[in-house]
């Protein structure tokens, strides 16, 4: 962009202080993992602005730590003043933070219990919260917190599926050793969540209890906890736990962004 193109930008009703945090913004955001530093020039390309107005730019977020200038060099990379904002974020950007009150709109829109579960470093699967239905016959959890089979349930499942590194593996053959006739199930039900998104049980853990589970990521692209909608049986089968796959995952969506995740970035690694 040539600078009369941004005098028109900015001529075009944008307010001029709002324009030029927009620009700061342009500049903090072109940086990511796969680009951890650059020039004033890179800089100007990702941005789409003249290098004047981004040599200005960069010399403004460096003066308030939100750049710094590598040593014996021409580039920059995030500053330390970030740091201190991000763990101000990190404290407001976590599960018990964030997720009760997206977990009470999707009671409110399904008339069913919500749960909300997390898989641990063991590995189990825990649930760690719930929103009741007010129905008078409801689904409600007495074992939280407990620690549960990871491959059990729709929320174990839809962890499983997305465990990261060998974690999935290792269930299995630990599975494979305690019950051989079940791993080919479990195997089959995890291809099956990878290429829906979702998980359905049928009385599979609690019998009498149907349940819908979706995953939440975070600003890693990390799937970090599961969501669920759990009904009795006598009130629900698949057609109706299929019927609320939509709004599972716009509650999920809805939580995912409140974690910093961003459902528009393609690469994780930011290229």
């Amino acid at each position: 962009m040539t600078a009369p193109e941004e005098n028109a930008v900015e001529s075009a009703g944008r307010p001029s202080g709002v324009q030029s945090i927009d620009r700061a913004m342009a500049v903090l955001a072109a940086f990511s993992r796969a680009r951890p530093v650059l020039g004033i020039s890179e800089l100007a390309r990702h941005t789409d602005l003249t290098r004047g107005t981004t040599h200005r730019l960069v010399s403004a977020l460096a003066a308030h730590g939100m750049l710094v200038q590598v040593p014996n060099s021409t580039t920059y990379s995030l500053g330390p003043r970030l740091l201190g904002l991000a763990e101000a974020a990190r404290a407001q950007l976590s599960l018990d933070v964030q997720a009760p009150p997206i977990m009470s709109w999707l009671r409110d829109q399904t008339g069913e219990t919500v749960g909300l579960h997390i898989l641990d470093a063991l590995p189990s699967r825990r649930t760690i919260a719930q929103v009741e239905s007010l129905h008078p016959l409801r689904r409600t959890y007495t074992d939280l917190g407990a620690a549960l089979p990871p491959h059990l349930g729709s929320p174990g499942k839809v962890l499983l599926a997305y465990a990261p590194g060998t974690l999935t593996h290792d269930v299995l053959a630990d599975l494979r050793r305690s019950d051989p006739a079940e791993v080919e199930e479990v195997t089959s039900a995890l291809e099956q969540v990878r290429h829906d998104g979702y998980a359905i049980s049928i009385e599979e853990r609690v019998k009498g209890v149907v349940a819908l589970a979706v995953p939440v990521r975070d600003h890693n692209e990390a799937v970090v906890a599961a969501l669920t909608v759990s009904i009795p049986a006598v009130r629900a089968g698949r057609p109706e736990l299929v019927a609320m796959v939509p709004l599972a995952r716009e509650a999920a969506a809805r939580l995912s962004r409140r974690l910093g995740h961003d459902p528009n970035r393609s690469d994780p690694e930011g290229g």
